[in-house]
C-alpha cells in the first residue's frame, strides 16, 4: 500500500470513530473542554418514554399496587401513602409511555396511620427510582448542575404547599427520537431534589 494510500485510510478510520462516538445511544456530544456540560437523559426508573410500554412498566413495578386502570392518554401511577413517593407514568396510544415522574411530594396517610406502624419491605422498588445517570430523588441541587449542567431555564414554583426550584432541561439538539425535556424540582428549603419528571414531548 502507497503511503498517501495510508493516510487516507488512517483519517477515514478516524472520522467514523468521530462519527460513532457522536450517534452514541445517550445523545452526548463532544465538546470543547471550556464548553458547558451538556449531557441529556433516557431513562427515569428504568423507563424510556418515547420507546418503552406499560407492559414494561408493570413487569418491573407489581400492578398490585398500581391506582387505576389506564388507557391510552391516561395517567397512571404507583403510590407510596407512608412517605408520599409516587411514581406516575403518562400514557399514549397503544400504552406507550409519554412521561415518567417520581415525587415525595404525594398524598401521606395521617401520622401514626396503622398502616404505616410496621416496618415493611420495598413494595414499590423505590430503589429504581433514578435517571440513568444516577440522580435520585433527596440528591443536592449540585449533583443535578454535575450531572446535566446548567438548566435551559431555572425559577420559583409552587406544588400545593410546598415551595420548589424548578429546573427545566430541554434535549431536542439530542435527536427527535429521545426524550426531549426534563423537570428537576428541589425543595427551597433544603435545596433536595423532590420531584423529577422526563418526557418524550414537550411538557
Amino acid at each position: 500500500m502507497k503511503h498517501g494510500s495510508t493516510k487516507f485510510w488512517l483519517c477515514a478510520s478516524a472520522l467514523v470513530a468521530c462519527l460513532a462516538f457522536a450517534g452514541a445511544p445517550r445523545g452526548d456530544s463532544a465538546q470543547d473542554p471550556a464548553a458547558p456540560k451538556r449531557s441529556n437523559e433516557l431513562t427515569l426508573a428504568g423507563l424510556r418514554p418515547g420507546r418503552d410500554t406499560l407492559a414494561l412498566a408493570e413487569a418491573r413495578y407489581r400492578t398490585k399496587y398500581r391506582k387505576g386502570t389506564p388507557g391510552a392518554g391516561d395517567l397512571t401511577e404507583w403510590a407510596d401513602e407512608c412517605t408520599g413517593r409516587v411514581l406516575a407514568l403518562e400514557l399514549g396510544e397503544k400504552n406507550v409511555i409519554k412521561s415518567v415522574m417520581i415525587s415525595t411530594l404525594g398524598k401521606l396517610l395521617p401520622p401514626g396511620s396503622a398502616a404505616c406502624r410496621e416496618s415493611v419491605r420495598d413494595l414499590f422498588q423505590t430503589k429504581l427510582w433514578k435517571t440513568g445517570r444516577g440522580l435520585k430523588l433527596g440528591d443536592p441541587r449540585d449533583r443535578v448542575l454535575e450531572l446535566y449542567g446548567e438548566p435551559n431555564s431555572s425559577g420559583p414554583s409552587e406544588k400545593g404547599s410546598h415551595e420548589l426550584e424548578l429546573l427545566f432541561y430541554v434535549f431536542d439538539w439530542a435527536g427527535s427520537d429521545v426524550p426531549q425535556v426534563m423537570e428537576v424540582s428541589c425543595d427551597r428549603a433544603t435545596g433536595r431534589v423532590v420531584e423529577i419528571t422526563l418526557a418524550f414531548q414537550s411538557l
